[in-house]
């Protein structure tokens, strides 16, 4: 068997994995992994992520949304600012980026290399919150007793936010997504878990779409890719079953926190 397809059918397991077993973080690994594991320029790698992030979100939802875990109406108040933001970001900002991004006299820092220390930095922080558990435990499914409403205009604000996220370094912000769902909506955890794992997929993929019409795709590549990654949610949805979501946290953030250093090392040396 090849090494290079060897590779490739343990990374694309290990990211159907990861969204399997911690909700969410696919994209956190899919983006290091197409750029220094198979040498996929900067700004292509971000467009395979949205859409091997997107599909296998999507396929790990389903359950989900079957089981009415997603809560519709919190959704609609923060996917559709969520979606017109991702969109237009991929289809208008990240081309309209001049690239050197930035240059003072001899110093040229270059577009991709701008939003991989733009992702390193996003890596840094939701390592940082997994690790330290950083999102409320409580919740509510419904409103309060004191009659206190989900803030609607503040979870518009936030899907603008976790869209130009998104959109410009192609992941899809659920470390962002949860704590706002149970302190903005009034979520209780698990449900804030699932609505965010459906918002990231669909995010992702209005993405992919601001992508198509510029961006030539490998499909020969890319669709093996994300049928292999749907495996490994499957996988890690069993194995989910066994494993603590705290202790799953903590170790999923401290291995995103040295993927992050190997980058930065990488990137400097």
């Amino acid at each position: 068997m090849n090494f290079q397809f060897s590779i490739e059918y343990l990374l694309a397991l290990l990211i159907g994995l990861v969204i399997g077993m911690a909700g969410g973080g696919g994209s956190i690994l899919t983006v290091p992994i197409f750029v220094y594991i198979f040498g996929i320029p900067t700004l292509l790698a971000t467009t395979y992520s949205l859409f091997v992030v997107g599909v296998t979100s999507l396929v790990g939802s389903v359950n989900h949304v079957l089981k009415k875990r997603v809560n519709l109406r919190i959704t609609a108040a923060f996917a559709l600012p969520s979606f017109i933001s991702v969109y237009l970001s991929r289809r208008f900002l990240v081309p309209a980026l001049p690239d050197p991004l930035l240059q003072v006299g001899s110093f040229a820092l270059p577009k991709p290399t701008a939003i991989l220390y733009f992702f390193i930095i996003v890596m840094v922080l939701a390592a940082r919150a997994m690790i330290r558990n950083d999102r409320p435990e409580q919740g509510e499914a419904s409103l309060p007793p004191d009659g206190v409403r989900p803030r609607y205009d503040l979870l518009a604000l936030d899907g603008l936010a976790v869209g130009m996220l998104t959109g410009t370094i192609g992941a899809g912000g659920g470390f962002l997504i949860v704590p706002m769902l149970v302190l903005l909506a009034g979520l209780p955890i698990h449900r804030a878990v699932a609505t965010s794992v459906f918002l990231i997929a669909v995010n992702s993929f209005v993405g992919f779409m601001g992508d198509l019409q510029h961006t030539h795709l490998d499909w020969n590549f890319l669709l093996p890719f994300t049928g292999l990654s749907i495996i490994g949610i499957f996988i890690g949805m069993y194995l989910a079953r066994f494993v603590a979501p705290d202790q799953l946290k903590k170790g999923f953030g401290w291995f995103v926190l040295i993927v992050a250093a190997g980058m930065i090392v990488k990137e400097l040396v």
